[in-house]
């Protein structure tokens, strides 16, 4: 899997790209792949934070991410924070875990590893994202499916919405489970703001129990292209803050709820 993506080169691009759209960088900590930073762009608007690459083996999070940096969805308006790589060993070996053999996305209750105690103490700084969402991959599968956590209004178009974008890509994973959860409909699980284990905290989870309102955790299929899940990512992510946008305010002052027209000519 690590022959997909080059580790190196995208440090170099994602600051890049992020610096010349205005976010700047905050160094959460050194592991022995290279940094772990997050990356901010103020905005009285609302707070929407992304995160990828807490899992190695799973790449077209961060280059998701690193694509829409280079197509300007952040566009002003909304408070913007990033954090792309959260596990540079991972990332750099192609492997799920960090250079301990840990799984991060664990560790938001024991906090034991050095990536996962300084990312969660940089979050407590923070406000409360009004919007999270998390990119991963599944091996299993052959669709896409998301989890959502959601501590208000429920919205059963909004999952619509998520997952006809995705659809030019993927269909909705089926089944009446997914990864060991029962789905509300196929491709979404709806699920409750507690960990499946009592101190097995993924990022999703914390942000839960930091007041975060809502948060959706995408999984795209590890077996297809690499080019596919990351345009699915890239599709599902504008089609969620989209939405959420439109439901929020009067108007979508970013401009990323625009046609997915284009990306599908582009990544189709």
């Amino acid at each position: 899997m690590h022959r997909e993506f080059d580790w190196p080169g995208f440090q170099l691009a994602f600051r890049e790209v992020a610096e010349a759209g205005g976010f700047s960088a905050t160094k959460l900590t050194e592991s022995s792949a290279g940094e772990v930073t997050a990356w901010e762009r103020p905005s009285p608007g609302k707070r929407v934070y992304l995160s990828a690459g807490i899992h190695g083996d799973e790449p077209a999070g961060p280059l998701a991410l690193l694509e829409l940096l280079h197509r300007g969805f952040f566009d002003s308006g909304i408070h913007w924070i990033l954090c792309p790589a959260l596990n540079p060993a991972g990332l750099a070996t192609g492997r799920r875990e960090n250079g301990e053999g840990r799984d991060l996305n664990r560790d938001y209750w024991l906090r034991e590893t050095l990536e996962v105690a300084s990312h969660a103490a940089w979050l407590d700084t923070l406000a409360t994202p009004d919007l999270f969402i998390s990119l991963h991959e599944d091996w299993e599968t052959t669709g896409f499916y998301f989890y959502e956590i959601n501590l208000h209004e429920d919205l059963p178009a909004r999952a619509e919405t998520i997952l006809n974008a995705v659809g030019h890509w993927f269909h909705p994973e089926a089944g009446p489970e997914i990864d060991g959860h029962e789905v509300r409909e196929a491709g979404w699980i709806y699920h409750a703001a507690e960990p499946d284990l009592p101190e097995g905290w993924p990022e999703a989870i914390y942000l839960a129990k930091l007041g975060c309102p809502l948060s959706f955790t995408f999984e795209t299929p590890s077996r297809a292209a690499l080019k596919s899940r990351v345009a699915a990512h890239v599709a599902a992510v504008k089609a969620a803050c989209g939405h959420f946008l439109h439901t929020t305010q009067d108007h979508d002052p970013s401009g990323i709820s625009d046609s997915l027209g284009s990306d599908r000519a582009r990544n189709g």
